[in-house]
């Protein structure tokens, strides 16, 4: 049994090391690919000034291509932006709906224990109206905008 044991760990870590050379084989050509990737789309950029110098002149050129690349960065920037501040309303929301189940279900799974205490009805109803108090005074407490009185403009 225990020469079982040993193959099996031995196939296992072999495979495992094997597994792990493919891995950095792939991301050592990734990364070959990346770099080639780069300096192509650098000479095409050489290539376009080149021959948008030859006819719009090398300041005006330099100067649309500068203002292109630094208008694609504020797009990107802006849309990174948009998108964070999106998915963390979402997650906000679906935290607070989660954080609202589970209170309700704990009330829920307390309410038989409750009604069975000595407190009672009361141990339940009390808690229940200083809740309901509280919303109502969070409602009154909102800063309303001033809106002056007709009446009183001369």
């Amino acid at each position: 049994m225990g020469a079982l044991v040993s193959l099996i760990s031995a196939l296992a870590s072999g495979e495992a090391m094997a597994a792990l050379q493919r891995a950095r084989t792939t991301a050592i050509l990734y990364g070959l690919a990346a770099i080639f990737t780069l300096c192509g789309v650098g000479f095409l950029i050489g290539a376009a000034y080149i021959w948008l110098a030859a006819r719009y002149g090398p300041l005006a050129t330099s100067l649309g291509i500068g203002i292109g690349f630094l208008v694609v960065a504020g797009l990107i920037l802006v849309i990174h932006k948009l998108a964070t501040g999106m998915r963390n309303r979402r997650r906000a929301r679906r935290r607070q709906a989660d954080m609202t189940a589970v209170g309700i279900t704990a009330a829920l799974a307390l309410l038989p224990a409750l009604a069975k205490s000595k407190g009672g009805l009361g141990a339940i109803v009390a808690p229940a109206l200083a809740v309901v108090a509280y919303a109502i005074y969070r409602e009154n407490a909102k800063p309303r905008p001033f809106k002056p009185d007709p009446e009183d403009m001369p």
